[in-house]
């Protein structure tokens, strides 16, 4: 079997730093990041108060988003945006069965799980919403993209916690190599700010609890204490190559790598020696054809936690031997916070467009250094960078491991 090859056609996003995709790019060329105390939620009692809210943001169908948890709301807007940048419409210029779509998140309805649960407490069960399970369950983006824009192929929820974005990308590049779809919907969307949630995140002490938005989300540098929640959504319309080209697609970029793999080691521990992540960025870089080093630029999963960020810079020495400390390699957590089962999806816009703009995102917020992190994390602004490939990483909770490679389309 001749496997196809996948083209990027459509972007777009939803985060801390912008509603949608060339607002965010602006802030992250500018090194703008996205914290601030957070509003939506009541902090009584709370250890968190810093976050990375979406801020501004309406729905456009106000009927519509009383039906959809604002994870799903995040997801639709970032498609919808996506969709229009490609050009996709089912029926017209491709067919509804040959569309599939695979979206994620990490954590899902929460909002409204927490909302109905007290609802449901406090003025009795009869009372909770009958759309309770419609508008949490993860699938249920994927299922409300299928309905509005009528694609009837593959459609699926993926949950692989922090990796969730990176996996739909990859295995949604999967399907179309083997010729089960022309085009694909993937991306990932999440809306956290549920007060358990937050607490079951703080009570772990993986976050940070500093009330400095500027000294928050610090991947790489020596104080980091946690990351910073974000929310949000990224989704990317990936498309068989001699399907875009038939139909007279802009092609952004080519999907070329990906690497899958567990660490087998702790629930929410990455694995000290980095093995799982090297062993997923291996795998993305043996499938692209290519050595290590031909990648030009990493965006790194980088959460501002103390283990992750050391453990991630040793898997990166472990790939790249000497060529990692040539490497840029920054951390756009550094802006929008950990976006969770959207992280993935949203990174790998902002690698896709690293690609198209010769430009790459800084590491913001770095003043420390640390003398175990000693690579080129990119923390004097953006930086002009011939992007021929690009690589993006994400580590979930569970020991999920994902790698994409994106690469410049040369036709």
């Amino acid at each position: 079997m001749n496997e196809k090859r996948v083209v990027i056609t459509g972007l777009g996003t939803v985060c801390a730093v912008g509603n949608d995709l060339p607002q965010t790019w602006d802030s992250l060329m500018a090194g703008r990041h996205g914290f601030a105390r957070i509003e939506s939620m009541d902090l009584t009692g709370h250890k968190i108060t810093v976050g990375g809210e979406v801020k501004n943001f309406e729905y456009p169908d106000k009927r519509e988003a009383k039906r959809l948890d604002p994870f799903c709301q995040f997801g639709m807007v970032a498609v919808e945006e996506a969709l229009r940048m490609s050009g996709i419409v089912a029926g017209e210029n491709v067919a509804p069965e040959r569309v599939g779509i695979y979206l994620g998140s990490g954590i899902g309805g929460i909002r409204t799980l927490e909302r109905e649960m007290v609802n449901g407490r406090e003025n009795g069960y009869r009372r909770v919403s009958a759309l309770l399970v419609p508008m949490i369950i993860i699938n249920i983006l994927s299922g409300n993209v299928a309905i509005k824009y009528g694609f009837k192929g593959n459609s699926i929820g993926m949950v692989t916690a922090c990796s969730s974005g990176t996996h739909t990308i990859g295995e949604g590049w999967r399907a179309i190599k083997l010729g089960l779809e022309d085009v694909i919907i993937a991306g990932g969307a999440e809306s956290p700010f549920a007060p358990v949630c937050v607490a079951g995140f703080a009570n772990m002490k993986a976050m940070t609890e500093t009330t400095d938005p500027d000294r928050a989300s610090i991947p790489f540098d020596k104080e980091r204490s946690g990351f910073v929640m974000g929310e949000g959504a990224g989704a990317l319309v990936l498309e068989e190559l001699e399907h875009a080209k038939a139909r007279g697609a802009n092609i952004l970029a080519e999907v070329v790598g990906y690497g899958t793999s567990t660490d087998a080691y702790h629930i929410t521990q990455p694995s000290p020696d980095g093995e799982g992540a090297a062993y997923a960025m291996n795998m993305a870089i043996s499938s692209a054809d290519i050595t290590p080093g031909d990648i030009s630029y990493i965006n790194a999963h980088g959460t501002s936690t103390p283990m992750n960020d050391l453990f991630e810079t040793r898997a990166i020495k472990t790939v790249f031997g000497d060529a990692a400390y040539k490497m840029p390699i920054s951390s756009t957590k550094s802006m929008v916070g950990h976006a969770l089962g959207a992280a993935g999806a949203l990174e790998a816009v902002f690698s896709v467009k690293s690609i198209m703009e010769g430009r790459i995102p800084p590491t913001v917020g770095y003043r420390v250094p640390d003398e175990e992190l000693d690579l080129d994390y990119v923390t004097d602004g953006a930086r002009d960078v011939d992007v021929k490939y690009a690589l993006s990483n994400s580590l979930g909770f569970g020991g999920h491991n994902g790698t994409v490679i994106f690469k410049r389309y040369e036709g």
